[in-house]
């Protein structure tokens, strides 16, 4: 087992308080060391994600009388320096303080000198507030805390930050179709398509997208019948026993299930193709939306009318350019229908704004942020924000919940914004890296009002 693993390992809840504390500058006095100087925090140091290294790089701090600029550890007990092997690792000689929970011990580096050692209590407002935190309630305790005591300042910055976080996250997924998809071009088609699987069905979306070469589909683009045929039988979805059994004698006496089919073994032979499974695809929304089928005549007429070109989208300069790009008709049969075999009046004929509002915000903003990001041209990254404010902002049960906490969902931007919050954030339970989590630990506010949280020592979580 190295080093690393283990400190990894070993950063218990304690750990990670003191360390917020010390970052934040939290604490309710100024320290001093073991043995008796006095310690002033000018700058607490950057702080190490990775957990290789000493905790903060690059403090300043004043140990009585002298300016000291170097590197700092936050450990529970002063002896897991030996422990975890510290005292023989040369990237911590430069550490010129060793905060500490427990002073059971004076620490030397692997030069054989003495750091000097600050015990630091926990702040009783922060151990409270850090439990009420890992409690069932939590999440709605902090929310609350939002609604009632974070300023608009505070709210749109960090909204601000965490939609350039999900962003650069969307960049890395996007840049990683590109390469095993071997084109911008391709990536660019597979995060659409991501985008008609309504989430339910998005990785699967990709991993039918995967399973075709582009050669097959670049060889076909001009035959939208064949497009078809290769995209829902590719998807599984041209077996007959995919067919719900009520529309399956409609389905076969229609004749266009067959000459899909059909159309389909030809290409599955010459290209060598397996389709997936037509059984996974999970019901999405309601009446004809439920069934996957309209999706993928929609995609073959988006690729038929070259509206997935990347070079079309870079030229687009307002999301109403976007939408209009890559507005499209379903083909007849799909616009009577949501199902084979299945006839609907109220069946979609061409893509509806909300769907293509959908496209614009996960699929054209973070493809050009990345395209802008890659290229080195950031006209591009500045379009991509300025497209996400111009589009509607998403209504769904995350930006529900946040509304009834008073967080207006004002345009497409907050609504990214607050689904990174809840998903990579509350759902994770990251509270100790959230600027919401942050304002309610500091202790500015009562909470007297959440007295009847039930607080047992079991719930230290790590909160980070």
């Amino acid at each position: 087992m190295t080093r690393i693993k283990a400190i990894s390992r070993t950063k218990t809840a304690k750990t990670r308080q003191l360390q917020f504390v010390w970052r934040h500058k939290i604490m309710d006095a100024n320290g001093q060391t073991t043995d008796g100087k006095s310690v002033e925090v000018i700058d607490a140091g950057l702080y190490n994600y990775q957990g290789n290294a000493p905790d903060f790089f690059n403090a300043k701090l004043r140990i009585d009388s002298t300016l000291w600029v170097g590197n700092v550890s936050v450990l529970e007990n002063a002896s897991d320096w030996y422990l975890y092997g510290m005292d023989k690792d040369k990237s911590y000689d430069n550490v010129v303080l060793a905060v500490v929970g427990n002073a059971d011990t004076d620490i030397i580096n692997s030069k054989g000198d003495y750091i000097s050692v600050m015990p630091m209590e926990l702040p009783q407002k922060v151990t409270k507030r850090y439990l009420m935190l890992a409690s069932d309630q939590g999440q709605a305790v902090c929310h609350q805390n939002v609604k009632e005591n974070i300023t608009r300042l505070t709210l749109r910055s960090w909204l601000s930050a965490i939609q350039t976080e999900r962003l650069e996250w969307q960049t890395e997924e996007i840049r990683r179709r590109a390469k095993e998809f071997r084109g911008w071009d391709a990536a660019y088609f597979v995060t659409i398509a991501r985008t008609f699987g309504m989430g339910v069905n998005g990785d699967l979306m990709e991993r039918w997208a995967k399973s075709i070469p582009m050669l097959a589909i670049e060889q076909r683009a001009d035959d939208l019948f064949q497009l078809e045929a290769l995209f829902l039988g590719q998807a599984g979805l041209l077996e007959l026993d995919t067919i719900p059994e009520q529309f399956q004698h409609d389905a076969l006496n229609e004749g266009y299930f067959a000459k899909l089919r059909n159309e389909y073994l030809y290409l599955a032979h010459k290209y060598s193709l397996l389709p997936l499974d037509g059984k996974q695809w999970k019901p999405m929304g309601k009446g004809c939306n439920r069934y996957p089928h309209p999706a993928f005549s929609f995609l073959a007429n988006m690729y038929y009318q070259r509206k997935t070109s990347l070079q079309s989208m870079l030229a687009c300069e307002t999301a109403k350019e976007v939408t209009s790009l890559l507005n499209v008709s379903a083909t007849p049969y799909w616009q009577t229908r949501s199902h084979f075999g299945a006839m609907s009046k109220t069946c979609a004929k061409q893509l509806s704004t909300a769907r293509l509002n959908l496209i614009a915000i996960n699929a054209v903003v973070p493809m050009l942020f990345a395209y802008g990001r890659e290229m080195s041209k950031e006209v591009y990254c500045d379009r991509a924000f300025d497209l996400i404010e111009q589009c509607k902002a998403e209504s769904n049960a995350i930006t529900k919940h946040w509304e009834q906490y008073g967080i207006k969902n004002e345009t497409a931007g907050d609504s990214q914004a607050l689904i990174q919050q809840q998903r990579e954030y509350c759902d994770k339970r990251r509270c100790l890296r959230c600027r919401f989590g942050y304002e309610f630990l500091r202790g500015r506010t009562k909470i007297e009002g959440y007295r009847n949280i039930a607080i047992e020592p079991d719930l230290f979580a790590e909160l980070y």
